[in-house]
């Protein structure tokens, strides 16, 4: 029997990918000290890798499929098929950003302030490469964690981190001088493994019922009665992915209304159904949007 290796990242991402999954379908379980998750499928076979090295995997074979920042594609230079961008929620479509940090009290100003100076990250490849883009010399230094703490203690002039809001590096007294790249959570596959038609079509599979579970993130549906009089007011008042859905209720003048909308407007709208006319509300939560 055929099987698709796919490569579930450790750390960080972990537990919105398992949480993606179980949306999408898949039930994944592993005790702690293991790197094989059991997956309630028996076409896949499922690895831990940290997201860090995931491109490299799947670039070489070792994994079909997986998960891993775009940041971590570019600080590789893996050749991989990028399948879909992943935003696990509406806020995290914010995305994560690489910056350049350094302390409050700095004379850095600018980037090109950073010439000749030492730098701390994790992200060293990419790092250099863009430096060297624009003709600035700095000298690198990998940082194997607690990297703000390196420039908080004057260890190096500045570093290269990731952050979403800044909040952590304002909180430890630290600046952002500028921006080197935006990352978002990517699915990626390995070319070979999108040449052969099984493993393709497995791929697209998961592509699918993933895409279709994070559609459905921050949405509920609205299900009501409503009477032939009313049915107008309660429309219009009903954002959609399309427009409503309305069946007409059996011998009566009633109809039956549907409805996909966010989470976030629900404790609004529904007062002002109510007061439109809709009875018999019912809100239930969505596990795919396809």
């Amino acid at each position: 029997m055929k099987q698709l290796k796919l490569g579930i990242p450790k750390g960080s991402l972990e537990t919105n990918t398992i949480e993606l999954f179980k949306r999408a379908g898949w039930q994944i379980r592993y005790d702690k000290r293991s790197y094989f998750p059991d997956i309630d499928d028996e076409e896949i076979v499922c690895s831990l890798v940290r997201a860090q090295e995931m491109s490299r995997y799947v670039e070489n074979g070792t994994l079909d499929l997986g998960l891993t920042g775009k940041d971590w594609i570019l600080e590789n230079e893996s050749d991989v098929a990028v399948v879909r961008d992943l935003l696990y929620s509406k806020a995290s479509t914010r995305q994560a950003r690489w910056v350049l940090v350094v302390r409050e009290d700095s004379p850095v100003k600018t980037i090109e302030d950073m010439k000749d100076k030492k730098i701390s990250t994790e992200l060293v490849n990419f790092t250099r490469t863009y430096f060297e883009k624009l003709g600035i010399n700095v000298h690198l230094e990998f940082s194997w964690g607690a990297t703000e703490a390196k420039v908080v203690e004057g260890l190096v002039d500045g570093i290269v981190e990731v952050t979403e809001t800044g909040s952590t590096l304002r909180a430890n007294k630290l600046r952002i001088v500028h921006e080197l790249m935006e990352t978002n959570t990517q699915l990626i596959a390995n070319k070979g493994a999108l040449e052969d038609s099984w493993k393709k079509r497995k791929i697209e599979q998961i592509d699918m019922l993933l895409k279709g579970s994070l559609m459905a993130v921050g949405k509920v549906a609205l299900k009501m009665n409503v009477s032939k009089e009313n049915l107008g007011r309660v429309v219009l008042l009903l954002p959609s992915l399309k427009a409503p859905t309305t069946s007409e209720l059996y011998h009566e003048e009633w109809f039956a209304v549907e409805a996909v909308v966010d989470r976030e407007i629900v404790r609004e709208l529904i007062p002002l159904l109510r007061e439109a006319g809709a009875e018999g509300i019912i809100e239930y939560p969505l596990n795919k949007v396809l």
